[in-house]
């Protein structure tokens, strides 16, 4: 329902707005350089049409569209897939999707591997004179045993019986498919069939759980739904009792059977040094044993199967009705199979999630009773503030204090002193009260940039303005930030995660060592930018060295610092990710690094969308500090 009304609300916004966007256009002052409206002043409505088409677009290439205004149609599409799996066995004896007759094929396929052995035979330098007669007659025979199949006299009366038989069944299932009330279903067994279809689910139906998520229902759910598994039930009973037939007349039973003696004794005669000999003679016996359980005919013997195959196909097309326009224009790129008794989607849909499943996996995920591997993406746990002053202070503080730590008496009772109760404090040892504190995923992620960017702004702002400002400085620093900056950040997390572990200390410290070549070169950009005429401008003042640092030095490197601080959080995001990826039990990261391995597509698409937003939100933010601190930049 929502679906649908965004479907529409999509289109109408597009084309409200391009319209709206050239109405516009026609009042707007012409650029005089480049001929264009003022490039200034952009549009909101440009903005709409933009966002509408890509959200129209995933709508349509997921699927999502289809699932809206048609339901039920996977399940019908399924038992759809169900016929064409039960048809496609029987279609591949006939040159409807294939170019020959499956016999001629396999008549041709067989002929050119005996000649082959018969050229491999003559070539062998390892089997005597008259083992080779005596294998090419093998051969021979066995390419004498064809033409006992294919000769329509001698096709018995008995496989004809079945042939037409199967040919019947299948003429009759064409007719009873057809008909409106096919099939006969029982009043208890459409109670039993809506029950179980009930329970079932629904397409893309999400359960409690983030991993369960039933893909397609394979109960029919509707009348057409019904008919189509019925006829692929039947389909399969015909099919199976045609494949269980064998074109063994009696020539062929008894040339055959010669021929398999005649190898055994030929073989069984063969002294362990003819192995070649022996070996010609076996893969020869597998070729006449290919060609006994082939499906070999005469030519015109499978006319009329072939004709009543044909014209069921054309009966459960013409069934499917509005579902074949379904598929055909909001199914792109793919449709629904059937594997057995399951169905699955195959195509763009696979990879390209619904929207609608989406938002509803989303919102599964940021249940913190669900989330994900039990931890939500994004809650609040009650911690003592003690915790907190205990982990912001150091232990050494109680340590350095006069004194010693108070020892048990002989009644095996400690006595706290003053430096005992410092150490508590300092260690959190002690309950004070309870504050909300930010847990999850997402949590997890954004502390570790915002760790990682901080330390590196502290370090490299201070240390890219010494080198800016001191010849020394950069003399000494620069060969050393050179030499790691161009390092991926990838090349050096199995080094750092090995060093400082898989918690939350090497990752931040992964993402200072990107952050701070980035600072550091932005900062020492800003400072050796700085004009001399404002440097003397400010020492002609009477400014003091501090003065001239403060006032002048630091705010002309502003815009490269903030420029830099914005390259720095896109690159820790980017780094995050990899290293989450490769060692991580929380995180955005490996939230998506699990997905992956599950095939979780939704749950990757939800990873990548907090990525986007999270980054959007911190560059936003810097955005903001710009034009608050730097209003000046562009102005001239």
């Amino acid at each position: 329902m929502i679906t649908g009304f965004l479907t529409f609300l999509f289109f109408f916004a597009i084309v409200g707005s391009i319209l709206y966007g050239r109405k516009l256009i026609k009042t707007e002052k012409v650029d005089a350089v480049f001929g264009n409206p003022e490039r200034s002043k952009g549009g909101i409505h440009w903005v709409i049409v933009g966002s509408s088409f890509l959200l129209l677009v995933w709508l349509y290439y997921s699927w999502d569209i289809a699932k809206s205004f048609f339901p039920k149609s996977a399940n019908e599409l399924c038992q759809v897939g169900k016929v064409n799996e039960s048809l496609l066995s029987l279609k591949y004896l006939f040159p409807i999707h294939e170019r020959q007759l499956k016999s001629t094929s396999v008549i041709e396929t067989e002929t050119e591997n005996l000649n082959n052995t018969i050229l491999e035979i003559n070539k062998s330098n390892k089997v005597k004179n008259q083992d080779k007669e005596k294998l090419i007659n093998f051969v021979r025979k066995t390419k004498s045993t064809i033409p006992l199949l294919t000769n329509e006299e001698l096709l018995n009366s008995e496989t004809k019986e079945q042939i037409r038989i199967v040919t019947e069944k299948i003429n009759n299932l064409a007719r009873d498919f057809a008909r409106i009330d096919y099939p006969n279903e029982s009043p208890e067994d459409k109670l039993k069939r809506i029950k179980a279809s009930k329970e079932e689910g629904t397409w893309s139906a999400s359960s409690t759980s983030v991993e369960n998520t039933i893909e397609i229902p394979s109960i029919p759910k509707t009348k057409r739904g019904l008919k189509f598994q019925a006829a692929a039930v039947e389909l399969n009973l015909i099919s199976d009792q045609f494949f269980e037939l064998r074109n063994h007349n009696k020539q062929y039973t008894v040339a055959l059977e010669n021929l398999k003696k005649e190898i055994k004794d030929y073989r069984s005669g063969l002294s362990p040094s003819e192995e070649i000999s022996s070996s010609f003679a076996k893969d020869i016996l597998k070729i006449a044993r290919r060609i006994e359980y082939a499906s070999i005919f005469p030519p015109n013997t499978l006319k009329d199967m072939q004709s009543s195959i044909v014209n069921f196909d054309e009966v459960q097309k013409k069934e499917q009705g509005g579902l074949r326009w379904v598929d055909i224009l909001l199914f792109p790129s793919g449709t629904i199979i059937s594997s057995g008794p399951s169905c699955s989607e195959q195509g763009s849909g696979r990879w390209l999630p619904k929207p609608s499943d989406t938002v509803n996996k989303f919102a599964l995920m940021l249940n913190p009773n669900v989330g994900f591997k039990q931890i939500p993406l994004i809650w609040y746990e009650m911690m003592d503030v003690s915790k907190i002053i205990g982990f912001l202070l150091p232990d050494w503080i109680a340590d350095t204090l006069p004194g010693e730590y108070p020892v048990h008496n002989e009644k095996g009772e400690i006595e706290p002193n003053f430096k005992s109760k410092v150490l508590s404090f300092v260690t959190g040892d002690f309950e004070l009260f309870k504050i909300p504190i930010p847990t999850g995923h997402i949590w997890d992620s954004f502390l570790r940039v915002f760790l990682g960017l901080v330390a590196g702004i502290i370090v490299g702002v201070p240390l890219g303005l010494y080198m800016g400002l001191n010849r020394f400085a950069k003399g000494f620093f620069d060969p050393l930030i050179e030499l790691y900056r161009p390092v991926p950040p990838l090349a050096w997390a199995p080094l750092v995660i090995s060093v400082l572990g898989i918690d939350n200390l090497g990752k931040v410290f992964l993402l200072f060592m990107v952050s701070l070549s980035i600072m550091i070169i932005s900062a020492r950009a800003g400072a050796s930018g700085t004009q001399l005429s404002k440097i003397h401008a400010a020492h002609s003042l009477g400014a003091s060295k501090w003065q001239i640092l403060r006032h002048v030095i630091f705010p002309n490197s502003l815009p490269e610092i903030l420029t830099g601080i914005r390259v720095a959080t896109g690159m820790c995001w980017g780094t995050l990710v990899a290293a989450e990826f490769l060692a991580g039990t929380t995180g955005v990261g490996f939230v998506e690094n699990v997905a992956k391995k599950y095939f979780q597509y939704e749950v990757i698409w939800i990873t990548i969308f907090i990525m986007g937003m999270l980054g959007l939100v911190f560059d936003i933010t810097i955005r903001k500090i710009i034009d608050k601190t730097i209003p000046w930049r562009g102005k001239g």
